[in-house]
């Protein structure tokens, strides 16, 4: 499973396409956190609140972007014929192309605790709280984490890279927004709005972010990524 890992991190890494993903990842959050209206230096007080609202809007373009040549590309060129050659079971395959992915986006996430810093040495009181910035970066990983699992399925649904991305940009909307958004119907209100908001990654998501790490939350998100990966795996026998 680690060859398979290794060569995701090295295909990605291979060309520019790939380090520009990050950079304009990590360059649009930080005009919109720092010099765009209504950024963080405006607030008056330290929090990192706008941070982690906008960042999964962000991730939403960018995990697609990193998901959607794992298998469609494998598919395309006929290299996948020569993956099975090798003495690894299909999650294996899986596990490792997920794995892969995930440091991907890891890595593009880790240079972004610069902010915490940034915010905590221009403060003058107590600063940020750091335990619900703690909790706020957990939440941030499991939902990257469900996002790479959702692109990793979209991947190995078809053979056009750009297809999947589009995709797999479509579903992580609909599954973080999209329940939320109906349970706001008018008719749904005082009824079934909740646990129609509990379906969607939003309210986990933002339950973790306010520092409590619930092990309900923790089931959610473990159980959506299982879930797609087995999808995943499904697709990989039928071919």
């Amino acid at each position: 499973m680690w060859s398979i890992c290794k060569k995701e991190l090295r295909q990605f890494f291979s060309n520019l396409t790939g380090y520009i993903a990050i950079i304009v990842f990590l360059l649009v959050n930080g005009l919109m956190l720092f010099v765009f209206e209504n950024n963080i230096l405006d607030f008056g007080y330290a929090t990192l609140d706008r941070f982690f609202e906008l960042a999964p809007w962000i991730l939403l373009l960018l995990i697609p972007a990193i998901t959607m040549r794992s298998f469609s590309e494998e598919f395309k060129t006929g290299t996948y014929e020569l993956l099975q050659t090798r003495p690894l079971s299909r999650w294996q395959i899986v596990g490792g192309k997920y794995a892969g992915s995930l440091l991907v986006v890891i890595i593009a996430l880790l240079p972004t605790i610069i902010y915490f810093f940034s915010i905590q040495a221009l403060t003058s009181n107590e600063g940020i709280d750091t335990g619900a910035t703690i909790g706020s970066y957990f939440g941030l990983f499991f939902l990257a984490a469900v996002f790479t699992a959702i692109g990793i399925y979209f991947s190995s649904v078809t053979q056009n890279a750009v297809v999947a991305f589009i995709i797999s940009l479509i579903a992580c909307a609909l599954l973080y927004y999209g329940f939320n958004a109906i349970s706001r119907l008018a008719g749904l209100q005082g009824g079934a709005d909740y646990y129609l908001e509990m379906v969607g990654i939003d309210f986990h998501y933002r339950s973790i972010s306010r520092g409590v790490i619930d092990t309900r939350d923790i089931i959610y998100f473990l159980s959506v990524i299982f879930l797609f990966l087995t999808l995943t795996h499904r697709n990989l026998i039928k071919r």
